[in-house]
C-alpha cells in the first residue's frame, strides 16, 4: 500500500492579498483562471492586512429529524450554508474605508487653516447595504490559489482602537450570498489536487461449468500445439 504521508502536499500562504469590486459582478465577468489579471474588471486591491491574514470559514449547519418510530434521528438535512472570509485591513484609504463604513468620503468647501483640503464621511441612520464581489488570493512556491464570491455583504465591523502604540485596524467580516445557486469557488493550479482517477481492476477469468456441474477455466482457442492449456495458466 501507498505511504499517504506526503510533505510537499502541506501549503502555506506567505504572499497573498484581497481585492474588492464595489457592485457584485454578473457570473460571466467574474474571474475564470487563477492568475487572470483583477484589475481588467475593475477589482481594487485593499493592501496590507494583519499578521492574521485572511480566514476564509465554508460552513453548512445541519439538522436533525426525528420520529415516533425510533429513539434516534432518521436522517439529517441543510438547516443554513454560509461562506465567510474575515480579515483586519491595516491600511486607511478611500477604498478600505468605503468599505468598512459602508459610504464615501466627499471634499467639502471648507480648508483648513493650513489652507489642506477636507473629507467629510456621513454614517446614514438609515444606511444601505451594499453588495461586492470580493476575491482572495494566496500561493507559495509551489502553487496558487484564488477564492471568489461572486455577491457578498459585509456582516460585521470591530471597532477601531486609538492609541500610541498600535495602528488603526479596520476588521471586517464578510459572508457569501446566494449567486446563481453558488455561494463562491475556488481556483487553483496545484498539481497535488489533481482527481486521481480510480484503479482499473481487471475482470476475473471467464469459466465454463464441466458435465459435473462445475466450473473450468476456458481453453485457450489460440494455443494449436500445446494441449488443452487454460487461459491465464
Amino acid at each position: 500500500m501507498a505511504n499517504a504521508n506526503n510533505a510537499s502536499q502541506i501549503r502555506f500562504a506567505p504572499k497573498g492579498k484581497l481585492s474588492v469590486h464595489f457592485g457584485a459582478l454578473p457570473g460571466a465577468s467574474l474571474p475564470k483562471a487563477v492568475d487572470e489579471d483583477l484589475t481588467a474588471t475593475g477589482f481594487i486591491e485593499l493592501g496590507y492586512t494583519s499578521e492574521d491574514g485572511v480566514e476564509i470559514t465554508p460552513k453548512i449547519e445541519t439538522d436533525e429529524l426525528s420520529v415516533w418510530q425510533s429513539s434516534v434521528p432518521v436522517l439529517r438535512y441543510v438547516k443554513s450554508a454560509s461562506f465567510q472570509i474575515k480579515s483586519t485591513l491595516q491600511q486607511v484609504n478611500a477604498n478600505t474605508t468605503r468599505l468598512f463604513y459602508g459610504a464615501e468620503w466627499t471634499k467639502t468647501t471648507e480648508k483648513t487653516k493650513a489652507g489642506r483640503d477636507q473629507y467629510r464621511l456621513d454614517l446614514s441612520s438609515n444606511p444601505d447595504l451594499a453588495e461586492i464581489s470580493l476575491a482572495v488570493d494566496w500561493s507559495d512556491d509551489v502553487a496558487s490559489y484564488r477564492a471568489v464570491i461572486g455577491r457578498a455583504m459585509v456582516s460585521d465591523r470591530g471597532s477601531i482602537s486609538l492609541t500610541r502604540t498600535k495602528n488603526q485596524g479596520l476588521e471586517l467580516t464578510i459572508d457569501a450570498l446566494d449567486s446563481d445557486s453558488l455561494l463562491g469557488y475556488f481556483l487553483s493550479d496545484d498539481p497535488s489536487i489533481s482527481p486521481t482517477p480510480p484503479p482499473v481492476i481487471p475482470p476475473a477469468p471467464k469459466s465454463l461449468p464441466d458435465a459435473g456441474g462445475t466450473s473450468s477455466p476456458i481453453e485457450n482457442p489460440l494455443d494449436i500445439g500445446g494441449g488443452n492449456k487454460p487461459i491465464g495458466a
